[in-house]
């Protein structure tokens, strides 16, 4: 078993940065493609699929060769993959129902599920802050969503609800899993295990396309690829409540692009319930902060009686 890395906050804050903006971008090029008519299924097998050669192929050609891509739980992987899989069908989903930017307003509600999850799984006792933000977060979500009468269907939002729900969970994952595996081999394995899941469904939906389709086909695989791996290269170098912050970056982006290739701009309830769900997330990550820190000094206390 290899030694965990050690936390470096700022490479960790420019990594996630960066898997940020390239992962609006792929959103982007999901929607495209969506437009053209390619099936939700088909762009989740291709995007999978490509990523496994250009994993095995960078493994090959860099130095630690084909033994970066070996695990240490194998078991973890596939439980990884699995949920990995379900979420993308609710993330890609929420893309292609949504405008860019609710979409990506939505996934914003993922700190709030951990702090839900570590009530229910890790029994973690919740303080007035965490609940605050918690509140906060989903009146947020109201104001934007408009039950009954706003401008984004129900199904969508509940798409990009359950999405960050999972990416909330996948985080977990992930920060285990970089304690003995590499990033590379955490990405490769969850491309391997996932794109024979979606490969079933394509006799039913794969179709003839376009040259054109096929390079947006080819750069969701890309981005896809590149923003998982600088995903989970920032929780291996930052811990999830360090780096979340960095996530509010993308409704700039999802703004950019909606714009500039789908001609949507975000209304005024967008506008006013996004802040509280990007609150939410801050207050959330700050306050894990002060409770690692806290936690950090007590064990040093006791270690050094």
């Amino acid at each position: 078993m290899q030694a965990a890395p050690a936390h470096r906050p700022l490479l960790a804050l420019l990594i996630r940065l960066g898997a940020v903006a390239v992962l609006a971008t792929m959103s982007a090029l999901i929607k495209l493609t969506a437009q053209r008519g390619v099936h939700l299924l088909e762009i989740m097998f291709w995007r999978q699929f490509l990523t496994v050669p250009m994993f095995l192929g960078w493994a090959m050609l860099t130095s630690g060769g084909i033994g970066q891509l070996r695990t240490a739980r194998p078991g973890t992987q596939f439980q990884r993959s699995a949920y990995g899989t379900l979420g993308m069908l609710l993330n890609f989903g929420a893309v292609i129902l949504l405008p860019l930017a609710e979409a990506t307003t939505l996934s914003f509600t993922a700190p709030i599920w951990a702090v839900i999850l570590s009530m229910v799984l890790l029994k973690e006792k919740i303080g007035v802050w965490r609940w605050g933000a918690v509140i906060g977060g989903f009146a947020g979500i109201v104001i934007i969503a408009q039950p009954g009468g706003g401008h984004i269907p129900l199904q969508g939002a509940l798409l990009g609800l359950g999405g960050a729900f999972l990416v909330a969970l996948i985080s977990l994952q992930i920060a285990d899993l970089n304690r003995t595996d590499k990033p590379l081999a955490i990405v490769f394995y969850f491309a391997l295990s996932s794109a024979p899941m979606t490969a079933v469904a394509l006799p039913f939906v794969a179709q003839a396309h376009s040259a054109g389709t096929w390079l947006l086909i080819g750069a969701i695989g890309l981005t896809g690829a590149v923003g998982q791996l600088l995903l989970t290269a920032a929780l291996r170098f930052g811990t999830v409540a360090s780096v979340i912050v960095m996530d509010y970056s993308a409704l700039v982006w999802a703004t950019l692009y909606g714009v500039l290739f789908f001609g949507v701009l975000p209304p005024a309830t967008t506008w006013l319930g996004a802040p509280l769900v990007a609150a939410a997330g801050i207050v959330i990550a700050w306050r894990e902060h002060r409770l690692s820190r806290a936690t950090n000094r007590a064990i040093a206390r006791v270690e050094g009686t």
